[in-house]
């Protein structure tokens, strides 16, 4: 698989937390996270090891093959959550790619950062 995204961030919570928000990224409740665009679907959980690394299925019915590799690591308090995406085939054009990028960096360092109240 081909990387066409990469990005490391911090999140507030610690990583038990996090990882269990990101293997149900769907789940209903007070905090509810993952606010999809009209072209985009829930993931499915390919693989996981807790509390340190999450694989996605593809979020876009248009790349279903590709998946979202989301590592998990201690930091302070908190959790450094990167995550990079994988092309099964060719990575898409640079306009696609730049707006799946900024897809699941608004998902995971706002949207799910927002739900720890920050």
């Amino acid at each position: 698989m081909t990387p066409y995204g990469h990005r490391t961030r911090r999140l507030p919570a610690p990583p038990h937390a996090v990882w269990s928000d990101l293997v149900e990224p769907a789940r209903t409740g007070p905090r509810v996270w993952l606010a999809l665009l009209a072209d985009e679907v829930a993931p499915r959980v390919v693989e996981s090891e807790r509390p340190t690394r999450v694989v996605w299925s593809s979020l876009w019915p248009s790349r279903p093959d590709d998946r979202v590799v989301l590592e998990l690591a201690p930091h302070g308090g908190g959790t450094a959550l990167t995550f990079t995406l994988l092309a099964a085939g060719e990575p898409p054009e640079q306009s696609r790619t730049g707006h799946l990028r900024k897809r699941v960096n608004e998902l995971l360092y706002r949207d799910l950062q927002l739900s720890y109240g920050q």
